[in-house]
């Protein structure tokens, strides 16, 4: 059932949804997470190799120390996996929320409020690829259309909501 927020006069008002500056910060904190796991994994595995000076090992690139990181195949498809399944599994999950969401008080649900499925959030996730891919104009959507839905919450079907204050 979708969250309402209700007026002065005790009517509902319909739910508030996650406006395109929330979604912002709540995408840049998932970014931490998601980059933070993988950190460990550079030790491992080549996920990352390092631009411009040849000599700098992932250490030193990692403390800003002579070169840049910058992702090898590898890393960038264990990254879209990674991030898939972390975005799919939260929001398809009880709380309907990855922990970036989650820490600005927003969820994903369905057009009528309830919670989406696994495949409904593995759509999202990948049409957010469709969202960027011309000028970011799909994830832009979000701070014009009535709903604040991005192109990808209109392909999925979904909504991003905020939850009221508990």
């Amino acid at each position: 059932m979708m969250a309402q927020a209700s007026t002065d006069h005790g009517e509902a008002a319909g739910p508030r949804y996650g406006g395109f500056w929330r979604r912002v910060v709540a995408a840049l904190i998932d970014s931490i997470i998601v980059n933070a796991a993988l950190v460990p994994l550079s030790f491992v595995l080549p996920i990352y190799e390092t631009i411009g000076q040849g000599d700098a090992t992932v250490t030193e690139s990692a403390m800003g120390i002579g070169a840049e990181l910058e992702y090898t195949p590898l890393g960038t498809l264990i990254l879209v996996i990674g991030t898939w399944l972390y975005v799919a599994f939260m929001e398809s999950g009880p709380r309907q929320a990855t922990l970036g969401k989650m820490a600005l008080s927003m969820q994903v649900t369905d057009i009528d409020g309830d919670r989406i499925t696994f495949s409904q959030a593995t759509g999202r996730y990948f049409a957010k690829f469709l969202s960027g891919a011309i000028l970011m104009i799909g994830f832009l959507m979000v701070a014009f259309t009535p709903r604040k839905q991005g192109l990808h919450d209109i392909l999925a079907k979904t909504l991003v909501i905020r939850r009221p204050w508990r």
